[in-house]
């Protein structure tokens, strides 16, 4: 039986993905509907659900029912590209302790965000690092320890031809953020190694799920050892 991973703030499958490709079973929670997301999926707000599975209730599982949890918070609080984000809420800081909580049970977490968002001692992952078409660096912190490879900016291949400034040229990267304009939005389900969606809005928010297929695997390990 596989274990059963809980996938807070799921969006469209991205992470999901990449810890099922690891070994989990997922069910996902998100207070949006997520008509593509591959996996079990749970209506509700994220936040809630965690309290109501803490305070014993949830469904359709109970707190034992799960081995591990990843939680993906908006990123708009903190991210580079958000227009007035004080305007977004910090949804980490009332998400950690909860999830302390449920790791003093042995459960391991994870929250993943951008760089600026208030991590502690997170571990960088970059597409580069993965031969993808992105370098869309992402934190990842965790209670258990986490392993991961340097950056390798400049190592993927020139493949993807895209149009920006006046003329067309090859690039190593595409950059998933915005509309996407004419700079590559075309390649970025390839970039991301993601093949499940096409949706802008989805991809735009998407962890490519070869970073979490990584620490997928390291959770799994962590079990491993504590049974």
């Amino acid at each position: 039986m596989r274990p059963r991973l809980l996938d807070l703030f799921c969006g469209a499958g991205g992470a999901a993905t990449g810890y099922h490709r690891a070994g989990f079973d997922i069910v996902g929670v998100d207070i949006r509907p997520q008509p593509n997301y591959p996996f079990e999926f749970v209506q509700d707000d994220a936040l809630e659900y965690l309290h109501w599975l803490i305070a014993g209730s949830g469904g359709p599982y109970w707190l034992r029912d799960l081995d591990a949890i990843h939680a993906s918070p908006p990123c708009q609080r903190w991210s580079t590209k958000t227009a007035n984000p004080e305007r977004h809420p910090d949804l980490i800081t009332p998400l950690r302790p909860m999830l302390e909580l449920i790791g003093s049970e042995g459960i391991p977490w994870v929250i993943e965000n951008v760089a600026g968002a208030p991590l502690r001692n997170p571990v960088k992952l970059c597409g580069s690092s993965f031969g993808l078409g992105v370098k869309r660096h992402r934190y990842f912190e965790s209670n258990t320890p986490l392993m991961v490879s340097p950056c390798a900016h400049g190592q993927q291949p020139l493949r993807y031809r895209v149009y920006d400034h006046g003329h067309w040229y090859l690039s190593r990267t595409v950059q998933v953020f915005g509309t996407g304009g004419g700079k590559g939005r075309e390649h970025w389900q390839d970039a991301m190694g993601i093949d499940w969606t096409n949706d802008t809005d989805e991809l735009r928010e998407a962890i490519p799920p070869a970073y979490t297929e990584l620490i997928g695997h390291q959770l799994l390990q962590h079990l491993r050892v504590a049974a």
